[in-house]
C-alpha cells in the first residue's frame, strides 16, 4: 500500500496527516513543535511503514518549513515542497470553502495520494549551496537597507549641508560619511582654519588608508562650505541623530561588502565559479549571487526549466481558435534571480563593447523595435541558457553530470 502525508507549516510547529491512495485515514491530524521532541514524534509515527511507500508533501512557506524539511530528507524521506501557489489552487477546488490547520493537512496528505507517481523528491541541497543562499538572502536584506539609507542621507545632506552628497562617488563614499559625522555643517568649516581642517581630513583619511581622496575630497568640501547656506543650524540636539544615522548607513555599506567577499572565498571553491565569473556582464559580486539563486544546475532538466524558475518564461495561451502572441513574462519564479539577471544585463549594457554575442544580441532586439526592458528580458533568456549549457558542459567533462 502506499502512503501520502501532508504537513502543513507554520511559524514553529505543524499540522501532520496521512491518508493511503486508497482514501483511509491512515493517521488523524496531529500538531508537533519544531523542536528535537517533535520531529522525534514525526519520525516514530513514519518509522511503521516503509520509506518506499511514503511520500510527503509540504507548501514552501519562505524559511518556516526549512526544518522539518532538512530534517525528514536527512532521515532518507521522499519530500516534496511543493510551490505554494500550486497548493492554494489544489486547496480552493472544492465548493465549499473551508479552511483550518487540520483540513489543510488532510487536503495536502490528499494532494500526495492523488499525484503519487508523479512527484518527484526534493534533492539535498549541498553545504555549499545552502550557505551561498543564506548569505545571499542576507544581502538583499542589508542592500534594500542601504539604498534607504542612502536616500535619506540624501535629503539630510540637502537639508544640512546642500551639495555635499553630489561631491561623494563610489571610491570616496564610505571616507565622506566618516567626514559628514565631524563636519556636517557648513557653518562649523567656515569657522576652522583652512589648514587645520586640511590636517583634520587627512588624519580621518590616513586611517583609511585614502590620503590622496581624503585631500582632494577636503578641498572640495571646503570650497563648497564656503558657497553654501545651511537650512538646519548645528545644535547638540540634532548632532547624536545624525551621527547614528550616518553610521548605520555605514554599516549597511560595510555589512554588504563583507557578505560578497564571504560569498566570494565561498563561491571560489566550487566546480563551476570560474565559469560563472567569466560569462559577460558577470564580475566579482554577481558571480556567486548567481551560483547562490541558481544553485545545482544538475536540479533543471533543461535550460527552459531555469527560465520558468527564474520567472521570465511566457506561457501560452489558446483557446479555440484563439492563440495570444503577445505573452508577458510569467513572473512565477525567483525574484532574487530576476533582479540579479536584470542586473547582469545592464552591466552587458553598460560596460560591454560590440563583437560580444549578448551585447550585439541586445542591440538586435532594440533596433527590431523592443524596449530597452523588453531586449534585456529576451537577452537574459538567451544568457541563462548559456549559463546552463556552460555548466552542464563543464560537469560533463569533469564527470559529475
Amino acid at each position: 500500500m502506499k502512503y501520502g502525508v501532508g504537513i502543513d507549516v507554520l511559524k514553529g510547529k505543524s499540522t501532520i496527516s496521512m491518508l493511503s491512495i486508497a482514501g483511509e485515514v491512515i493517521e488523524e491530524p496531529f500538531e508537533i513543535n519544531h523542536d528535537l521532541n517533535g520531529l522525534s514524534i514525526l519520525k516514530g509515527k513514519l518509522e511503521k511503514f516503509s520509506k518506499d511507500d511514503i511520500k510527503i508533501v509540504l507548501e514552501q512557506t519562505g524559511t518556516y518549513h526549512l526544518i522539518i524539511l532538512t530534517f525528514l530528507l536527512d532521515e532518507g524521506y521522499c519530500v516534496i515542497a511543493e510551490n505554494s501557489l500550486k497548493i492554494k489552487k489544489y486547496l480552493d477546488r472544492s465548493l465549499r470553502k473551508a479552511k483550518n490547520d487540520r483540513k489543510d493537512s488532510l487536503k495536502l496528505a490528499e494532494y500526495a495520494c492523488d499525484n503519487w507517481y508523479k512527484l518527484k523528491p526534493n534533492a539535498i541541497e549541498e553545504e555549499k549551496y545552502k550557505e551561498l543562499r543564506f548569505l545571499s538572502r542576507q544581502y538583499f536584506t542589508f542592500n534594500d537597507i542601504k539604498v534607504k539609507q542612502k536616500n535619506d542621507f540624501s535629503n539630510l545632506c540637502d537639508l544640512i549641508f546642500p551639495g555635499y552628497y553630489q561631491l561623494l562617488n563610489e571610491n570616496n563614499f564610505v571616507l565622506g560619511l566618516k567626514i559628514f559625522q565631524k563636519y556636517n555643517n557648513p557653518k562649523i568649516i567656515k569657522n576652522l582654519k583652512e589648514e587645520k581642517f586640511y590636517k583634520d581630513i587627512e588624519k580621518i583619511a590616513e586611517k583609511r588608508g585614502q590620503l590622496q581622496a581624503g585631500i582632494t575630497l577636503a578641498i572640495k568640501i571646503y570650497q563648497l562650505a564656503k558657497e553654501t547656506y545651511s537650512l538646519c543650524p548645528s545644535s547638540n540636539i540634532t548632532q547624536p541623530i545624525i551621527d547614528r544615522s550616518v553610521a548605520a548607513l555605514i554599516l549597511s555599506i560595510e555589512t554588504t561588502k563583507e557578505i560578497i567577499t564571504n560569498m566570494n572565498e565561498l563561491a571560489k571553491s566550487m566546480n563551476e565559479y570560474n565559469t560563472v565569473r567569466n560569462m559577460s556582464g558577470v564580475g566579482d559580486r554577481l558571480a556567486p549571487l548567481l551560483i547562490a539563486e541558481i544553485g545545482d544546475i544538475r536540479r533543471f532538466k533543461n535550460a527552459g526549466s531555469l527560465i520558468a524558475y527564474t520567472g521570465i518564461d511566457a506561457p501560452p495561451y489558446q483557446s479555440g481558435k484563439f492563440e495570444a502572441v503577445n505573452r508577458h513574462i510569467s513572473k512565477r519564479g525567483n525574484k532574487y534571480l530576476r533582479r540579479i539577471g536584470y542586473t547582469t544585463m545592464k552591466a552587458i549594457k553598460t560596460f560591454c563593447k560590440s563583437e560580444d554575442e549578448l551585447y550585439d544580441y541586445m542591440i538586435q532586439k532594440e533596433n527590431e523595435g523592443k524596449s530597452k526592458k523588453s531586449a534585456k528580458i529576451a537577452t537574459l533568456n538567451k544568457f541563462l541558457r548559456q549559463y546552463y549549457g556552460t555548466i552542464r558542459k563543464k560537469y560533463i567533462d569533469i564527470g559529475i553530470w
